[in-house]
């Protein structure tokens, strides 16, 4: 542990960081996942509105510094690709 006082604050807000970046990951996983899940279920609405969703979700990730926007912007491409191919 360190022993400068700002040191220690940094450490407490580090941490803030890393759960709430983690939290973040794990709900894009989650909305991409769902347009994967629509796209193999055929289901053209369902796809669009989860296509719509993790679109949002992607944006708010980037603007938060949680990824980088080109990863980002690859992601949306993907997940877009596939539903525009039903």
């Amino acid at each position: 542990m360190a022993n400068i006082k700002s040191q220690k604050k940094r450490i407490l807000t580090n941490e803030k960081a890393r759960q709430r970046n983690n939290s973040v990951k794990s709900e894009l996983k989650t909305v991409i996942s769902k347009v994967d899940a629509a796209v193999k279920a055929s289901d053209k609405d369902a796809a669009a509105e989860a296509l719509k969703t993790a679109s949002r979700k992607l944006d708010k990730a980037v603007s938060k510094g949680v990824i980088h926007k080109n990863n980002a912007a690859n992601r949306k491409s993907a997940i877009s690709k596939k539903v525009s191919a039903l």
